[in-house]
């Protein structure tokens, strides 16, 4: 048997040559570049190897940036879904602005046609009463508003002021059925009395013989009498015509020419002075 400390004596030396080897080498490679050959060729052997470790990390983040993107491309479009909203809303108010500036227009374009003093109010509430015809108005006795007074649009007659307060009033158009106005046919002046039917599109004309001269399309203005209306503002259009041989007055029905509808500003005429003043 051999003894043991020959095997480790040889395996000694051999790490010794080794590592003198290695040593070498690297001086060499440091000193001259002569392993850049070697080292290239490994690193082309070794590329796959670290193209497949890195599959992970990529896998990563590639789903980190995607799923970033996906919520942020969600959060953006929320906002620009509420910025359309925004957007539209105030195009439909800019269209209802421009709408009630050619309403005012043409209220004020009436009212420079009068011969009386006018105040525009603004409708701010109806009657929750469906068979009364009333509206709310912005102005009141501290506005020289008083019972009585005319109520008019840029097309006619709406009605007149029932109640009044300091700062509002409320007005009771031509169309309730408690209300009537002295009218005249303005082609040719022949009288009636106008009375409301409950119907916003609807006015009944009274008292008017069935051999008056009076047509279809006629319009009806306030003839003044009674002192309320004043003389010559259009109230209706007579649209309906029914004549029967066995009575003594038609049967006539007449269109409102006011929108009473829908007339948000209208002007309250001072035509006359409140009851009490002089």
């Amino acid at each position: 048997m051999k003894p043991l400390f020959v095997k480790e004596s040889t395996l000694g030396l051999r790490l010794l040559l080794v590592t003198l080897l290695l040593v070498g080498l690297l001086a060499a490679d440091l000193r001259f570049n002569a392993l850049q050959t070697t080292r290239s060729a490994l690193e082309v052997v070794a590329a796959p190897v670290y193209w497949v470790s890195d599959i992970p990390s990529r896998v990563s983040d590639w789903n980190q940036e995607h799923l970033v993107l996906r919520d942020e491309l969600l959060e953006q479009n929320e906002q620009l879904r509420q910025e359309n909203l925004v957007l539209q809303g105030r195009s439909l108010q800019m269209s209802s602005l421009q709408a009630e500036n050619v309403r005012l227009r043409a209220l004020l374009n009436s009212s420079a046609l009068l011969r009386d003093d006018v105040l525009v109010a603004e409708l701010i509430g109806v009657s929750p009463d469906p068979v009364r015809h009333q509206l709310v108005l912005n102005k009141g006795s501290n506005d020289g508003v008083f019972v009585g007074q005319p109520l008019i649009d840029a097309d006619g007659l709406l009605g007149q002021i029932v109640e009044v307060s300091p700062i509002n009033a409320r007005a009771l158009l031509i169309t309730d059925a408690t209300h009537s106005i002295p009218v005249q046919v303005n082609r040719n002046g022949v009288r009636a009395i106008a009375e409301g039917t409950g119907s916003l599109t609807l006015l009944e004309v009274h008292h008017v013989s069935a051999t008056t001269d009076i047509r279809e399309g006629d319009l009806l203005v306030s003839s003044g009498l009674g002192g309320r209306f004043p003389v010559g503002y259009p109230v209706a259009v007579v649209n309906e015509i029914e004549r029967d041989p066995g009575e003594a007055f038609a049967r006539i029905t007449a269109t409102p020419s006011a929108a009473l509808e829908r007339s948000r500003h209208v002007l309250l005429v001072f035509t006359s002075k409140p009851a009490g003043e002089n």
